[in-house]
């Protein structure tokens, strides 16, 4: 197999005054823990296409995706960027980028093709061989079970409205542990709980440039409060459950969830400022990581959802709360920067300024403090074992030169910042083992399409072509000093 680039075109795109491997004269450049894991991140709708392939059933993301006026500008992952038929091409761009953990996730529907019943050989095979392909890379295989495209046969029996799919989830996680666990090590359980959760159970308002704009996810239904907290409730318990099942079948699993982090980053660096952002922090994630890191809900949530608290057993919680061996947090933005407040809720939002720097979405304010913050405070609240950064990028406007390269100088910054702030966290004994890059490939990035490119690699989705960006430069050479530069 050809190489698609080699390193020494790296180093011409850093700047031929880098030489790679080597401290420029004098440099004291930041450097990370021997076993810290330089990785990148996808999701299956995202990026494999083929969705009627080997037996694959329908998710509600294939339906979703088809409703018109659904997605921008029409887009589908009917083909995304096909890597289910070129998997072998990407991992071997990813090893020639310096990866060395790839976080992919597996299609449900492709397992299960009815969400239950009998499995899917030739689904399973897929991922067997997109595994056996990273390890003989050196690349570290993370799988996630739930990236958001639930069997749309689960969907109309009530998808996440339903206990059952709690269960029928716990089944499909055994069954990959089975096939898997053999090769696989590490696995999340379920990506982004919040977000799939209200955003596509009722929709969410954020504000943008001082706006509010409706954000909504498959399967786009509109519930009553009490609905969501019921459907919050299963999500929790789906990955509960799955913890539970996982470890029957393989007790040498490495187990964790791949959730938001809504973070309250103080405003500036005062205790009291500080201890108002814990409690903001605790209070914006109570639904979902804080009850499946202490195993209950806490009294403030269900003092406050009422009669629309959901409804849940001891059974539930035991299983919610189930030991994990990590805790994986996409971050992104604060949720909010925060100061101490007298209040009752003991801290005061503090709104953002429009003139605040942004990144090429427009929901993306430029704070990579939050990488530094975010696992801070994870660590003072919950006290996990490891932490890692599942996700973590942003879009920017890539075009490709005359000379076709993608120079997104915008991005290099971006990644220089969050990891001088990340590894400022790992420098005070925070327990962060890697960070993953969303995302290794320009997809389909949801509701926003094709437009959005988060990329390190630029993708021409007419003709398939891949293409490094200067993002992916700055990433080997990082990766291969295991410090930024």
């Amino acid at each position: 197999m050809s190489n698609y680039f080699d390193s020494r075109d790296f180093v011409k795109l850093a700047g031929n005054h880098v030489q790679s491997g080597k401290k420029m004269p004098g440099a004291t450049l930041p450097t990370f823990p021997e076993q810290f894991l330089w990785g990148v991140a996808t999701a299956a709708y995202q990026i494999e296409g083929s969705p009627d392939a080997d037996g694959k059933g329908k998710s509600i993301w294939d339906t979703y995706a088809h409703i018109p006026g659904k997605m921008k500008n029409g887009d589908t992952g009917d083909v995304a960027i096909d890597h289910y038929r070129r998997y072998k091409e990407d991992v071997a761009i990813m090893k020639e980028m310096g990866v060395n953990a790839y976080r992919f996730s597996i299609s449900w529907p492709r397992i299960f093709p009815n969400g239950v019943g009998k499995p899917n050989q030739k689904g399973v095979d897929f991922y067997s061989r997109l595994v056996d392909e990273l390890l003989k890379a050196g690349i570290e295989p993370f799988g996630t079970l739930y990236h958001w495209d639930l069997p749309q046969a689960l969907q109309d029996k009530g998808g996440w409205q339903s206990r059952d799919t709690a269960q029928a989830f716990a089944d499909y996680a055994s069954l990959i542990a089975e096939q898997l666990g053999d090769r696989v090590k590490h696995f999340f359980t379920l990506n982004e709980l919040q977000n799939f959760v209200d955003m596509g159970h009722r929709g969410t308002e954020i504000k943008v440039q001082g706006k509010d704009v409706r954000i909504e996810l498959a399967p786009g239904l509109q519930l009553s409060t009490a609905q969501v907290n019921q459907v919050s409730h299963h999500a929790v318990l789906a990955h509960g459950l799955a913890v539970q099942s996982m470890r029957a079948i393989r007790p040498d699993l490495l187990l964790g969830p791949a959730d938001v982090l809504f973070t309250g980053v103080p405003i500036i660096d005062t205790p009291a400022n500080v201890r108002a952002a814990e409690i903001a922090t605790k209070k914006y994630n109570e639904r979902f990581l804080d009850v499946m890191l202490t195993g209950k809900y806490s009294d403030s949530y269900l003092q406050a959802a009422g009669q629309d608290a959901p409804k849940f057993t001891e059974a539930d919680l035991k299983a919610i709360g189930s030991p994990l061996d990590f805790v994986g947090v996409n971050i992104y933005i604060p949720k909010s920067y925060v100061e101490a407040s007298e209040d009752a809720k003991g801290f005061r939002e503090v709104p953002t300024s429009l003139t605040h720097p942004k990144m090429g979405s427009p929901w993306h304010s430029f704070s990579p403090e939050v990488l530094y913050w975010g696992p801070r405070l994870m660590n003072s609240l919950w006290k996990p074992k490891a932490i890692y950064i599942t996700e973590n990028g942003c879009a920017a406007g890539d075009v490709l030169t005359t000379e076709g390269r993608v120079l997104d100088t915008d991005r290099v910054m971006y990644m220089r910042a969050v990891m001088l702030n990340l590894h400022r966290a790992i420098s005070e004994a925070v327990p962060v083992k890697g960070n993953f890059v969303w995302s290794a490939f320009d997809n389909l990035e949801w509701t926003g399409g094709f437009g959005t490119r988060f990329g390190l690699v630029h993708v021409d989705f007419k003709t398939q072509k891949r293409t490094p960006k200067l993002s992916a430069a700055w990433f080997k050479e990082a990766s291969q000093r295991n410090g930024i530069v």
